[in-house]
């Protein structure tokens, strides 16, 4: 019931928008706006993208990953010489 808004809902939210706002807040509102919801929205993905990371490296086996890393004793003393 109140989750849906229809077209006339939305141009009454619009009209009294323009009466508390007037004709020029209006675009810099609807420009503050979209410039939040992009930011959340690429924030968000940032998120998701550090959370299935991170899910994929606790899934991996931990004997493959020390198998592909050099032994820091190895190659310090490598240096050395």
């Amino acid at each position: 019931m109140f989750g849906r808004i229809g077209p006339m809902e939305l141009i009454l939210i619009l009209v009294i928008a323009l009466v508390i706002f007037g004709p020029r807040k209006l675009p810099e509102i609807g420009k503050a706006i979209g410039n939040a919801i992009r930011e959340f929205k690429k924030h968000s993905s940032k998120v998701t993208e550090e959370l299935d990371e991170a899910v994929q490296g606790a899934n991996e086996d931990p004997k493959i990953e020390s198998a592909k890393k050099p032994d820091t004793k190895e190659a310090s003393g490598s240096k050395k010489s």
